[in-house]
């Protein structure tokens, strides 16, 4: 699959960017040469490699894992204490959507 510049404008317009034609070639180039690289690796025999779901694991499936227990956590009240603008137990933040 090659990435045109429709695809690009599809996702532009999904992430609301407004990108230049000039950004607009060089992301083409980018995400085709992404693509170009995911086939090569596409190419290799891994019918040998053991499968893995993380590959931090040295020793046992369980070595970089903490456990799961209860530990003491900050209070609402800790956790406003520096808070710039708060209201009624939350923080308060900018508004970030804009109107459509």
């Amino acid at each position: 699959m090659k990435i045109g510049p429709n695809e690009v404008d599809y996702v532009a317009k999904l992430a609301h960017l407004a990108i230049s034609e000039k950004e607009k070639i060089t992301f083409i180039g980018q995400l085709n040469s992404i693509l170009e690289y995911v086939e090569q690796l596409n190419t290799l025999d891994t019918s040998q490699v053991k499968p893995t779901a993380q590959v931090v694991y040295t020793k046992t499936s369980t070595e970089s894992m903490r456990d799961d227990s209860p530990q003491v956590t900050f209070s609402q009240a800790d956790s406003l204490q520096n808070a710039p603008s708060k209201s009624a137990g939350h923080f308060k933040v900018p508004k970030v959507i804009a109107d459509r």
